[in-house]
C-alpha cells in the first residue's frame, strides 16, 4: 500500500512535507490536497486510502518531529481534497490526529489541534461519532502546559460546540458517563471547560440535560468552593439556570437529587451550603 502511495505522491512533495520550514510543509500539503481531489473525482478511493496510510505510518507515527507535523497537515489536506467524500475515510484519518494530542512535543500538539479543526470544518456532523474521544482530548488540552496549545484547543472547542449544537446525531446518553467521570477534576482550566460544555448543551432545545442533572449536579456544587472567583461564578450561573428549568419541568429525578442536596447542605463551605439550602426550598425537598 505504501509503495502505491509513493507512486502517487512525488518524492519531492514528501520531502517538503517533513521539512523544518512550515512554508515548505504547507506547500507540500496543498499539492497533496490537489492530488487527492483528482483521485476523488476519479473514484480512486483505494489509492486515497494508500496515501492516508503513508501519511499515518511514515509521518504521524515517525520518531522525527517534523515528519509528525507534516503528517498532520497532510491528513488535513487529504480531508480538504476529499470534501463531501471525506466521511468514508474518517476511520483512517481521525485516530492518528487524536493520538498526536498526547505527543511530548507541544508544537505537534498544536498542529494536531489545527489539523482536527480543518478536518472538522470539512466533515461537520459526520465528525460526531468521535465526539467522546475528541471531548476527552479537549478536556486534557484545556489544561495544557503550553499557552499556544491551549489557545488552539480553545478554537477547536468552539468549532466542536457549533457542530454539536447544529447536529441531530449527538447522543447525550453516550456522553453523560464521560461527563460524570470528568466532573471530579480539580484543575481550574478543566473545570471552566466542563461548565462551558454543560451550559452550551443545556441551551440546545433537543438535548435534555435536565433529565441527567443528578449525574453532574454534585460536580457543579463542588465547584462552588473553588479558589477561583470566576469558576465559582460560572458554576453558580449554571446551577441558577437549572433551578429555573426545574420549576418548569417535571422531568427530574428528585430522589437522586435530594441525596446530593442534603449532603451539600452540610458542607463546610458557606456558599455551597447556602446554595444547597436554596435549592431544597425552591424544589420543596
Amino acid at each position: 500500500m505504501a509503495a502505491d502511495a509513493l507512486s502517487i505522491i512525488p518524492g519531492a512533495v514528501l520531502r517538503n512535507l517533513s521539512d523544518k520550514l512550515y512554508e515548505k510543509r504547507k506547500n507540500a500539503a496543498l499539492e497533496i490536497e490537489g492530488i487527492v481531489k483528482q483521485l476523488a473525482m476519479a473514484g480512486e478511493h483505494e489509492r486515497i486510502s494508500a496515501v492516508i496510510s503513508l501519511l499515518t505510518n511514515d509521518f504521524t507515527y515517525s520518531p522525527q518531529t517534523n515528519h509528525r507535523k507534516g503528517g498532520l497537515i497532510g491528513l488535513a489536506a487529504v480531508t480538504v481534497g476529499l470534501t463531501s467524500e471525506a466521511a468514508q475515510h474518517l476511520e483512517q484519518i481521525v485516530p492518528p490526529v487524536l493520538n498526536s494530542f498526547l505527543d511530548q512535543d507541544s508544537r505537534v500538539r498544536y498542529y494536531a489541534c489545527e489539523a482536527l479543526y480543518n478536518i472538522a470544518k470539512v466533515v461537520r456532523g459526520d465528525f460526531i461519532i468521535y465526539f467522546n474521544k475528541i471531548f476527552d482530548a479537549l478536556c486534557k488540552l484545556s489544561a495544557d502546559s503550553d499557552a499556544n496549545v491551549q489557545s488552539a484547543a480553545h478554537l477547536l472547542d468552539r468549532l466542536v460546540k457549533d457542530i454539536v449544537t447544529e447536529s441531530d446525531q449527538f447522543s447525550i446518553e453516550e456522553f453523560i458517563p464521560l461527563l460524570r467521570e470528568r466532573m471530579n477534576v480539580l484543575n481550574p482550566y478543566v473545570r471552566q471547560f466542563l461548565v462551558g460544555w454543560i451550559t452550551v448543551l443545556d441551551s440546545v432545545p433537543d438535548i435534555d440535560m435536565l433529565g441527567f442533572l443528578p449525574d453532574f449536579l454534585d460536580g457543579l456544587f463542588n465547584m462552588l468552593s473553588d479558589s477561583s472567583h470566576e469558576i465559582r461564578q460560572q458554576a453558580d450561573a449554571a446551577l441558577s439556570e437549572f433551578l429555573q428549568e426545574i420549576k418548569n419541568s417535571p422531568n427530574v429525578d428528585y430522589g437522586r437529587m435530594a441525596e446530593i442536596l442534603v449532603r451539600r447542605a452540610g458542607s463546610t463551605d458557606e456558599f455551597t451550603r447556602l446554595t444547597s439550602i436554596t435549592w431544597c426550598r425552591s424544589t420543596s425537598l
